[in-house]
């Protein structure tokens, strides 16, 4: 009897576990099947959702919609896979945020106090309690298109948040604008306004011009750019008309102290960025386009092997590159701690703004090519045409490993044909037995004497031989 009560009871609970298994079970197919409608319910949510906004997504595939959009960008984020083979610190800033893509990241966060002082000392030094009201409104005229000059604007700065994006245009602006009247002021040598402190830590002069090398390479920065209409509506409200175009791109040139261009001068720039640029390419020249576009140019030692001598243009324009007569003519290269920041900058706005040309990936394609070791780097600094601070050794890195990332063929451009004219050059034998005999005998003093002693020795020992030889078949 025990043992049958015990398999009685076995058996309850078998059917007493199997009981709830099945009701575990159903409760879970209960909730497999509510997930699935869910989840169903969400695809054809989104699906519908896709489909109400065809009609908005088909218009806005029009050709002449797409291009007004493309051309209003001019500010952009640099893209990961640049950033990856080059160097990612060179496109952002270090000290000082201008425009939303960096806004109070917490390594510049610091500024944003001074930021906001430059603004109330301006409003305060302009006499006028409601210039600061001004200054939104004059934004907020434009604030489309400063938006639309953004690439890829995070959704914080739109919408109802479209306040803090006109706070952030206009205080960033009027930031800019200080700086501004303080190179100007240091160029005329007046004295820097006494609105601020003797020992302000960033507009006393002598704070400033410490301070002013980190600044200069963030206002360069491709995703630190503000549309230079910021400024001009700042500056209408300021003096009570607009000025003109080519004040604003003057003022912005002696900010980055660089050299104004003269091409265009009358249209805005777009930003910083865009008045470095063209300052630093100028005006491409003209030239009749060729067919023999070599890939790669000799290195400078290569080129200097062949007879090839070195001179410096009279300008520094990168496009004053030239070959002619076995003489290679090129601009002074300045090498600095700032010179991989500036030139990657200028390279990914080349890649980036669809109205720019190639003419700084050109020139640093052309310059990787000729600089491949501290040699040519030696060479070319003797022959005047590199500026060496830093170090030939950063200078063949930042050529050969950072920048041809970035560079592209020279085919179908003025300097690529330089390049073939020097390679058919390079190809020729007779101009490599003519250098080495002239590096090899006449470039030391010593050696050509005892070469012409040889020659002469050479001679006098031929003449005795045939006056020696001459009589024993004349006597016959």
């Amino acid at each position: 009897m025990r043992a049958k009560g015990k398999a009685i009871s076995s058996c309850s609970a078998m059917e007493i576990g199997k009981k709830k298994f099945l009701e575990h079970s159903g409760q879970a197919n209960h909730k497999l099947v509510d997930e699935s409608e869910t989840l169903r319910a969400e695809e054809n949510g989104s699906c519908n959702s896709w489909v109400v906004d065809m009609p908005k997504m088909l218009e806005q595939a029009d050709p002449s919609v797409e291009m007004a959009r493309w051309k209003q960008r001019s500010i952009y984020r640099v893209p990961e896979f640049i950033k990856k083979t080059t160097n990612s610190d060179a496109y952002r800033p270090q000290f000082v945020s201008l425009g939303p893509y960096h806004h109070r990241e917490p390594h510049l966060l610091a500024m944003e106090e001074h930021k906001r002082r430059a603004l109330v000392h301006l409003v305060k030094r302009a006499g006028k309690p409601h210039t600061y009201v001004q200054f939104v409104e004059a934004i907020e005229e434009v604030v489309d298109e400063l938006q639309a000059a953004y690439d890829d604007l995070d959704d914080k700065w739109r919408g109802a948040n479209i306040g803090s994006f006109v706070e952030m245009m206009v205080t960033d602006g009027c930031f800019l604008l200080e700086l501004i009247m303080m190179v100007d002021s240091i160029l005329r040598n007046d004295e820097i306004v006494d609105d601020y402190a003797a020992d302000d830590p960033i507009f006393s002069k002598r704070s400033f011009l410490v301070l002013w090398p980190v600044m200069r390479k963030d206002m360069i920065a491709m995703e630190n750019q503000l549309p230079l209409v910021v400024l001009q509506r700042l500056l209408a409200v300021q003096r009570g008309t607009p000025p003109k175009a080519r004040e604003i791109n003057y003022m912005v040139g002696n900010l980055l102290d660089v050299e104004c261009f003269e091409e265009h001068m009358d249209k805005l720039g777009l930003h910083f960025l865009d008045i470095y640029y063209k300052s630093y390419c100028g005006v491409s020249p003209c030239w009749e386009g060729s067919d023999y576009d070599e890939l790669r140019a000799p290195c400078a030692v290569e080129m200097s092997e062949a007879g090839i001598q070195f001179k410096k243009s009279n300008t520094n324009s990168i496009h004053d590159v030239d070959f002619e007569d076995a003489v290679l003519s090129m601009p002074l290269f300045d090498f600095n701690d700032s010179t991989e920041t500036i030139l990657l900058n200028l390279m990914a706005f080349e890649w980036l703004h669809p109205y720019a040309k190639d003419d700084v990936v050109a020139y640093v394609s052309f310059m990787d090519d000729i600089i491949q070791s501290e040699r040519d780097v030696a060479l070319l600094e003797s022959e005047g045409i590199v500026l060496d601070i830093t170090g030939s050794k950063q200078m063949v890195e930042m050529f050969n490993y950072s920048l041809t990332r970035l560079g592209r063929v020279n085919v179908g451009n003025r300097l690529g044909h330089v390049q073939w004219k020097i390679k058919t050059y390079c190809r020729k034998r007779r101009n490599r037995w003519q250098a080495s005999f002239v590096n090899t005998y006449l470039s030391n003093p010593w050696v050509f004497i005892s070469l012409v002693a040889a020659v002469i020795l050479l001679v006098a020992t031929l003449l005795q031989t045939v006056y020696t030889i001459v009589p024993f078949y004349t006597k016959g």
